[in-house]
């Protein structure tokens, strides 16, 4: 092989092995950014579904009432006093501004079910509002309450599937009875009615399925049990067997029962529900819910179907009704939900918010920041730049180094037992919650301080030594200064994890309903108070909906505080870096 040959077929054999390096770092590249990508896509959509769930609670829809505040009612004693005032029938007056707008609703069980618009628990916000200005005594006010929480999803359309049919037809009505007899030049109601008998038959045909389902079922089991899913069996046939006598409709109209979509009629500021319906789509029967119950022929009306049987959902057709006639007369305004922000915790969702744990975490990360950063930066200056390298410091080190790995629910069980039951500090309260994340905090401001004191050039220390300084000199003149990026973004990302933290709070009761929240003072460090982790627990464990929507903002909150922090520590490490 010649010199050329084999130059030839080194440079081929060196240039076969640099495409493969570049190749292989191009597959590197590109598994780094779908990595990446896969993070940023996972990361958007967790907090997507989260924002969508959230938003909503960051709006509220409210009452609008014009409430007469009588002497006689709201100041008994007549003599104007704080005593006095607080003695006054709120709810009373309430009710009887809502039954002003509703004077057609007499009958007991339909009154309650008006007063079910708001949660009583406004009467108090009322009496704080005449308590903070008594000139209102006697005089009508504009009152503004949050309408209850299951209306307020409803408006805001997450609590029911409803839409709107279009109608063409002249709609004429008579009385019959207590009913009235609805009938349409136009068949408006065939679509509807056809939809109902589909769904009765589709609904007997399960119902069929179930029972055969059980009849095998009856088959591999022991006998003693037979009778019992024959019974099952044979109530689910006779179900099916009454949806079809009801599909069919043998008298021409279909009983609009609780099990079936509601269907109501707006028109001219009143509302009728359907009974029945002709299967031929030209009449109906219905109640007058809302109104006289007269109603003259009309071109102008409206078909409203609520899908959701009203069997299955919270809120009743009235309601619904009700609350549509409030927000067409202007008496229900949708804005930005300050109660969630000045609100402490509350049973009723509409009236919670997050005051009472926003002021709590502000408490508790006082007393962690005022612990654990000074005692956590000391303890690491002391470690890294005076004590001596012996077995004693080493042991020290690494029990640091085991305590950042410790389950966080045991420093709560520490608290629990040394503060709260050798101590007696007060349980629930932000002072105990601060030394407990102090705790918690600590191993990671003085792992993160150790790390920026090592990243300081030696050459800073031994030209400060060459020019006379002492040791101390050195180290709080020079070392420390140009280590202060780090330990600031160390401390700070430690604080934003306390912030995050649940499982130690829990353990000394910080997990307490709080109706209150804390003062914002020296006595709030002793004062009972939870904390936004804490409250995000307790309202994802709530009954009501609505709480879900709250739970969801508590969270957005909790993650802007977050991004918050770590936004000053990055701020922080850029204004103090120094390069060498």
């Amino acid at each position: 092989m010649t010199d050329s040959t084999r130059t030839f077929a080194v440079r081929e054999d060196v240039e076969r092995r640099l495409a493969k390096r570049y190749r292989s770092e191009l597959r590197f590249r590109s598994a780094g950014l779908a990595a990446i990508g896969i993070a940023v896509m996972i990361l958007c959509i967790l907090i997507g579904s989260i924002a969508s769930e959230g938003i909503p609670a960051f709006s509220a829809n409210q009452l609008v009432l014009p409430v007469t505040l009588e002497r006689d009612r709201v100041d008994p004693e007549g003599d104007g006093s704080e005593a006095s005032l607080r003695r006054g029938s709120y709810n009373r007056v309430l009710q009887d501004a809502l039954r002003a707008e509703f004077p057609g609703v007499t009958a007991r069980n339909d009154v309650r079910n008006l007063f079910r618009l708001y949660t009583p628990l406004n009467a108090t916000r009322l009496m704080d509002t005449v308590l903070r200005d008594p000139s209102l005594v006697g005089t009508t006010h504009v009152f503004t309450m949050p309408l209850a929480d299951d209306l307020d999803l409803y408006l805001k359309g997450r609590l029911v599937e409803d839409r709107t049919l279009p109608v063409s037809g002249h709609l004429t009505a008579t009385a019959d009875g207590d009913d009235l007899v609805l009938h349409s030049t136009v068949a408006d109601f065939a679509t509807l009615a056809s939809e109902i008998q589909l769904s009765l038959g589709a609904e007997a045909r399960t119902l069929e399925m179930r029972a055969e389902q059980v009849l095998v079922a009856a088959g591999e089991v022991p006998d003693e049990d037979v009778a019992r899913l024959q019974a099952e069996a044979d109530r689910h046939a006779a179900n099916a067997v009454a949806l079809r006598e009801l599909a069919l409709a043998s008298d021409g109209f279909l009983p609009l029962t609780g099990d079936m979509p509601s269907v109501i009629i707006e028109t001219g500021g009143q509302a009728l529900r359907l009974t029945q319906l002709a299967t031929d789509g030209s009449s109906a029967r219905a109640t007058a819910v809302l109104g006289d119950g007269e109603m003259a022929g009309t071109d102008t009306w409206t078909l409203y179907v609520i899908d959701t049987p009203e069997a299955r959902r919270r809120v009743s057709d009235q309601l619904i009704i009700w609350t549509r006639s409030l927000v067409e007369r202007d008496l229900i305004k949708t804005g930005f939900n300050t109660y969630l922000f000045s609100n402490a915790d509350s049973r009723e969702p509409e009236l919670a918010g997050v005051k009472g744990a926003l002021y709590g975490s502000i408490l508790t990360m006082i007393i962690t920041m005022f612990l654990s950063v000074p005692i956590g930066v000391f303890t690491a200056v002391y470690l890294e730049e005076y004590a001596p390298k012996n077995r004693f410091t080493d042991f020290i080190e690494v029990n640091i180094n085991n305590l950042a790995a410790v389950p966080s629910i045991v420093f709560g069980l520490l608290g629990l037992a040394v503060f709260i039951n050798a101590f007696g500090l007060p349980r629930s309260a932000p002072l105990v919650g601060g030394l407990v994340l102090s705790l918690m905090t600590l191993p990671t401001v003085i792992i993160a301080t150790r790390a920026a004191l090592k990243a300081v050039p030696p050459s800073i220390r031994q030209a400060a030594l060459g020019i006379g300084a002492s040791k101390t000199q050195a180290v709080f003149h020079h070392v420390l200064p140009l280590a202060a990026p780090g330990i600031l973004t160390g401390s700070i990302i430690g604080l934003a994890q306390a912030l995050g933290e649940t499982a130690p709070l829990l353990m000394i009761g910080m997990v307490a309903f709080i109706a209150d929240a804390p003062s914002l003072g020296l006595a709030g460090f002793t004062e009972p108070a939870t904390v936004m982790p804490v409250q995000i627990f307790l309202w994802s464990d709530g009954a009501e909906r609505a709480f879900e929507a709250r739970t969801a903002a508590a969270i957005l909150i909790l993650l802007a505080l977050m991004i918050g922090f770590n936004a000053v520590a990055i701020y922080l490490r850029r204004r103090f870096e120094r390069r060498w």
